[in-house]
Order: C-alpha cells, then sequence, then structure tokens
C-alpha cells in the first residue's frame, strides 16, 4: 500500500471522529485547546488500536480465506463506505451536539463507536498483503487526532455545516479503496 493509498484510508477512517468531534465543538461554549485534543487523542487513539487489532484478527484466518480474500476485504470497506454515505445523507440532527461532555466514560464509548469501522479496515489490511501494519496505524491515529481537534474548532466557529459532507467524502473513500483491491487482486488493474 503507498503513501497515497495510506493517506486517503486514514482520511476516510476519520470523517466518523471529525464529524463527531464537530458536533462536540458546536455544544463548546468556547472551543479550547484542552477539548479539542481530548478530543483527537481519544478519536485518534482507537482508530490506531482498532485496525492493529483487526490486522492480528486478520492475519489468524488469512490461510484459510486465502482465495477469496479480496472479496472480504472489498466487501467490508464498501459496506463501511455505504454506512457512511447512508448516515451522512440521512439526519440532519447530530445526537452529540447538544453535550459537550469530554468525560472518560463518555469519549471512550464514542471513540468505540467511530472506531468499529477500523477494525473491519484492519481485517481487511491484513487480507490485502504488503502492509507495514504500524506505519498504517500511526499514521491513521495521528491523522484522525489532528482531523479530530480541527474538528471540534470547526464545529465551534462554523457550525455543523460540513459534518455530513466529511462523513460523505470518508464514504466515497473507503468504497473506491475496496473496489481498488478487488480489481488489484481479480487482475484488472
Amino acid at each position: 500500500m503507498g503513501f497515497l493509498e495510506l493517506f486517503l484510508l486514514a482520511v476516510g477512517l476519520s470523517m466518523d471522529a471529525f464529524a463527531v468531534s464537530v458536533c462536540k465543538g458546536l455544544a463548546m461554549k468556547r472551543a479550547t485547546l484542552k477539548g479539542a485534543l481530548t478530543c483527537g487523542v481519544w478519536f485518534g487513539g482507537f482508530q490506531a488500536l482498532m485496525p492493529l487489532i483487526g490486522f492480528f484478527l486478520g492475519a489468524m484466518f488469512a490461510e484459510a480465506i486465502e482465495a477469496f480474500d479480496h472479496w472480504v476485504a472489498f466487501g467490508l470497506l464498501a459496506l463501511i463506505g455505504v454506512n457512511m454515505l447512508r448516515e451522512a445523507f440521512g439526519s440532519d440532527e447530530c445526537e452529540e451536539c447538544h453535550d459537550a461532555d469530554l468525560s472518560v466514560k463518555t469519549m471512550f464509548i464514542m471513540a468505540v463507536a467511530t472506531s468499529i469501522d477500523a477494525l473491519a479496515v484492519g481485517i481487511s489490511l491484513a487480507m490485502a498483503g504488503n502492509v507495514n501494519i504500524f506505519a498504517a496505524v500511526i499514521f491513521i491515529g495521528l491523522t484522525t487526532c489532528v482531523l479530530s481537534s480541527i474538528g471540534v474548532k470547526i464545529g465551534n466557529v462554523f457550525g455543523s455545516r460540513y459534518e455530513h459532507k466529511a462523513e460523505a467524502v470518508g464514504g466515497i473513500i473507503l468504497i473506491l479503496l475496496g473496489t481498488k483491491i478487488l480489481l488489484e487482486h481479480l487482475g484488472v488493474l
């Protein structure tokens, strides 16, 4: 996996966390550096941890499903991408917009919820092969941390104008990456 693909994957995965961070910023009277970094560290940490777990789970079963692993990777990424698109064009109401709570319990729940898709992506990365998983998870985590921190400020200043657009872009990126993996394994690319 090249740098551009990894960058697009990291941005795509971070869009859920970015959208929630925008909502957190909306609910804050004043976005502080501490609040932005709290969101960034929680979301970035879990976006790094989950693909690592998924990668090792995928690697354990890789030999058993080697014949159709590219279909699994494509299916998981496409499913996550379609779900992100559905959420982006669904409800206009962000559930977290009315709550600027940054407590450990709240942030843990939201970090897990926004990184479940990263677990599936980790499984996909194990199936795709030739991936330096440690470099990938560090890059994914840092990208999510930065974008989530920025999302808090954007939400505080501009409101929810970009939340749904960001989630739609993330969904499209994941669908395209899944399609690329499938086409490469089928010999089309």
